[in-house]
């Protein structure tokens, strides 16, 4: 998983650590334990299959209906389904719950945190938020790192559950969708599906993709985490590039490679590893491909030999980082940020944060993606990722009424940008967390690292905003990106499906992620990819072809 997107309506920038979120972490840092999304011919991981069908199916009438809420008009809107960009902070907010909604109870919830766990007693922020809830959310926050081993056990015990359960995709332990979701959590279908949803407005203001990923069995059971329609691109030092009088003029990979090699020299390369790219410009399939009736699987396609071709010769042509060369990929981004190298692709979310952490010392700093590249010239393909990659569900009971009381504390925590509860869930209370600077941009203060940490995000989330206004055009420059790349996403085959596959399947795709990087180096050729491909097709491939091909025929 490359740094993907980070919480951009957060708008006091405190780092937070896994990809920060790890931006709010993501559209910045790599995700320790995260599963690449990148995989050739690789299972899907989580386990066990209760028949394909049951996991893939879902009816429209199960889902919530789709009432979008503008509080704020944004500077840069939607297009496409593009993050809406916005120019400055209002100057107040819309409150959007008109009162608490809770009823003074108590409930627990699961989460993971990569950094610091803040204090609970005498926790201001918890103080603030949980007043605007009417409720008391009781916090039992795990090491993220190590959040789906605590995941597993707390589960599989199954009479320690808490009210309130996040489950980051990537975590997904064994027997998920088949028996652990329909026998601890909470069936929301009756209750969200359709019109029902209008009794949580914020909730309904949530895009249907976004819900769709929340089906298991037919049913709804999940609240999402929804993500960007684009995660990653490819980027360049804009300041460095000008300042050589070398003009960015990229539209074919031909044109990348040749641009590679005229920024390399002396001590400067001017890419990192570009596998992300090649696989985006040579439109490589996420995971299947459908040509004619037959399911051709990523390592398979013409366009996975053709990135892995295109790649291998980047790094034979000598622009490649040496240190990216053994494989240091983990200072990529000291590197592009440091001039050592000019072009490296990273998550979205890597912008925004490569600017925090280096315009105060170098004010003309400047990186920018190019336009989506198509590698013959034509027409550029960016497949949409999954809508969410977090979500998190409710404790199965019979008491409609605390279902109900549950869900509209989820109403509250989905508030989005503009309202005084996105606010204060985002950024505390104004004069102990932060204090507003003279652009009206929220400055943390030393509390604010110390108790206010993302927490509530992990149990539901409003659709992303753009609101990093704090530097000089950057919501223009990157929402103005994105709603030109916008008209090039597609959803790829599956998209937005549960699908859980047959355990047995989970490691034949491993050897792909080693021969990507030792094709790419020359240490092995696309005669390599064959044998691969044949290894894979006698080690599970073909059936795990039948299964997609059953879950394909049941659409």
């Amino acid at each position: 998983m490359n740094s993907s997107t980070p919480r951009t309506g957060r708008i006091a920038d405190v780092e937070v650590g896994r990809r920060g979120f790890l931006g709010m972490i993501a559209v910045g840092a790599a995700v320790i334990g995260v599963p690449s999304l990148l995989s050739a011919c690789s299972s899907g991981g989580g386990g066990g299959a209760a028949g394909p069908t049951a996991q893939a199916s879902v009816s429209t009438d199960i889902l919530p209906a789709y009432y979008p809420v503008e509080y704020v008009k944004p500077d840069f809107p939607s297009v496409k389904g593009s993050t809406p960009g916005f120019a400055t902070i209002p100057a107040s907010f819309v409150q959007s719950v008109t009162t608490p909604p809770g009823s003074g109870a108590t409930f627990t919830a699961m989460t993971p945190l990569w950094g610091t766990i803040p204090p609970v007693d005498g926790n201001q922020y918890y103080e603030a938020v949980n007043a605007v809830l009417g409720s008391t959310i009781s916090f039992q926050i795990s090491d993220g790192n190590t959040y789906g081993d605590k995941l597993a056990t707390v589960l599989a015990s199954a009479k320690d559950v808490p009210d309130w359960v996040c489950v980051p995709t990537w975590n997904i332990p064994s027997r998920f969708g088949s028996e652990i979701v329909p026998n601890l959590f909470q069936d929301l279908t009756d209750f969200l599906a359709g019109d029902k949803v209008k009794d949580y407005p914020n909730l309904a203001n949530i895009p249907t993709a976004a819900w769709k990923f929340c089906v298991f069995n037919g049913r709804l059971y999940g609240l999402p985490f929804p993500g960007e329609i684009i995660t990653d691109a490819t980027f360049y030092r804009k300041d460095l590039l000008d300042a050589k009088g070398v003009e960015a003029d990229v539209r074919t990979a031909d044109d990348l490679l040749a641009l590679a090699k005229e920024l390399t020299g002396g001590n400067v390369y001017g890419a990192e590893d570009l596998w992300v790219t090649s696989v985006q410009m040579h439109a490589v399939p996420p995971k299947w491909k459908l040509e004619g009736d037959k399911l051709v699987a990523r390592c398979e396609t013409e366009e996975y030999r053709a990135a892995l071709d295109w790649n291998a010769r980047l790094f034979a042509s000598g622009a490649v980082h040496p240190d990216a060369v053994a494989g240091n990929t983990g200072e990529a981004k000291t590197r592009f940020q440091g001039g050592q190298t000019l072009i490296s692709n990273d998550g979205l979310g890597g912008w925004h944060e490569a600017l925090r952490d280096n315009l105060a010392a170098n004010p003309a700093y400047w990186q920018q993606p190019f336009a989506p590249i198509a590698a013959d010239g034509g027409t550029p393909v960016l497949f949409q990722g999954n809508p969410a990659n977090i979500f998190s569900f409710l404790k199965r009971s019979d008491d409609e009424a605390r279902i109900r009381e549950l869900l509209q504390l989820a109403n509250v925590l989905a508030a989005p940008f503009g309202t005084t509860e996105f606010d204060v869930i985002n950024n505390g209370v104004e004069g102990v967390h932060y204090t507003k600077g003279d652009d009206g941009v929220p400055v943390p203060t030393a509390l604010a690292a110390t108790e206010l940490q993302p927490t509530y995000m992990f149990l539901v989330d409003p659709p992303i905003a753009n609101t990093r206004v704090q530097y000089p055009g950057f919501v223009e420059a990157s929402s103005t990106w994105m709603a030109d790349a916008a008209q090039y996403v597609t959803e790829p085959l599956f998209f937005a499906m549960q699908i859980v596959e047959p355990p047995q399947y989970a490691s034949i795709g491993q050897p792909f992620v080693d021969l990507e990087k030792d094709i790419s180096r020359g240490r092995k050729t696309l005669d390599d990819l064959d044998a691969a491909i044949a290894t894979w097709k006698s080690a599970g491939g073909e059936e795990l072809r039948a299964f997609y091909q059953e879950i394909l025929d049941a659409q």
